[in-house]
């Protein structure tokens, strides 16, 4: 199985609710992960958040430029939105400013990819119960780079 936005494959094209914002990935996305951590669960409004790391050279806004946002959700840390609909386009870390963590449910077409882990399961909503047979790690996962694959 390749990944869907792999080199040589289509790139993958993703929009916000409102579709003002949209973008390319023209590179590969790294490992899906499910993310249950407070912030979140909070942004998503939901129990985790779905995201896997890009590299941001293969990251394109095609629109909506003006109406991203960006909130320092944590030191160090920035998690940009739709200022219009609301909708989580991507986080960033100043320590890693080559690597994107883009929102899955932002993407406008079948993906191939699956969710490899549960991270920060020990934070996860008392009302949710995790039930895939995923690896739950109760922080991030273990073999964590910061960067996704190329």
């Amino acid at each position: 199985m390749t990944l869907a936005g792999a080199p040589g494959q289509r790139p993958l094209h993703g929009s916000c609710l409102c579709g003002t914002v949209k973008y390319e990935l023209a590179g590969a996305l790294g490992p899906i992960v499910l993310c249950h951590c407070r912030q979140c669960r909070k942004v998503q409004g939901s129990a985790f958040g779905a995201n896997a790391p890009v590299h941001a050279a293969d990251f394109r806004l095609l629109a909506g430029n003006e109406a991203i946002v960006e909130y320092g959700s944590s030191p160090g840390k920035r998690r940009a939105f739709c200022g219009r609909c609301g909708s989580p386009v991507y986080s960033r870390r100043d320590s890693a400013p080559d690597v994107l963590r883009i929102r899955i449910g932002l993407l406008d077409a079948p993906i191939d990819a699956r969710p490899t882990a549960h991270i920060f399961a020990a934070d996860r909503a008392e009302w949710d119960t995790i039930c895939d047979g995923l690896p739950q790690h109760a922080g991030v996962e273990p073999a964590r780079a910061g960067a996704p694959p190329r």
